[in-house]
């Protein structure tokens, strides 16, 4: 079972109930403005989701991570890694991505989980590289990815939903663990 510990987060694999919770955070339509073309999803698209997350570490040994507070047990989102396949330039690499509830924003708990997460990528992993993709209105992603020492790569666009993209980057031998 792979799971990191932070000082204040678990960051695991999906359990049965953690489909509410995370169900609850995908139907917020502030979390979800900035997600893909900002539809809000309900209980049987966050299943499906999971399952996929799930595929995924199954295909690829990396996945998306539950984000679980220690101090509470709640579950605050997802962080993890993904085949960013929506973007073909970006298709061969492994990218870093978030999704946190709105309560549990402003706390750090996305740097914290998204750190633990390029450490894992670059070092237990032995990724050579790891990109990170927002939307470039996302002013707090794009705080995340500087803390985490990611250079700006390229500006592009969503190739579906035309929305402005920012593709940043980081290699094994510019990561500062």
């Amino acid at each position: 079972m792979t799971e990191i510990r932070t000082p204040r987060l678990l960051l695991r694999r999906w359990h049965d109930g953690d489909l509410a919770p995370m169900a609850e955070i995908n139907a917020d339509p502030r979390v979800m403005r900035l997600v893909d073309d900002g539809r809000v999803r309900d209980l049987e698209q966050t299943a499906e989701e999971i399952e996929r997350w799930e595929e995924e570490w199954d295909d690829e040994g990396f996945g998306l991570f539950a984000v679980e507070l220690l101090a509470s047990g709640e579950l605050a989102g997802f962080t993890g890694l993904f085949v960013p396949e929506f973007l073909p330039e970006a298709a061969s690499d492994a990218a870093i991505g978030w999704r946190l509830g709105a309560q549990f924003w402003g706390q750090g708990y996305a740097s914290e989980a998204a750190q633990a997460t390029l450490e894992f990528a670059l070092q237990d992993r032995g990724l050579e590289r790891v990109v990170a993709i927002h939307r470039a209105e996302d002013q707090a992603s794009e705080n995340v990815v500087r803390k985490l020492g990611m250079a700006l790569e390229r500006e592009t666009t969503h190739p579906v939903s035309g929305h402005a993209l920012r593709v940043h980057g980081i290699d094994l031998t510019e990561y500062q663990a």
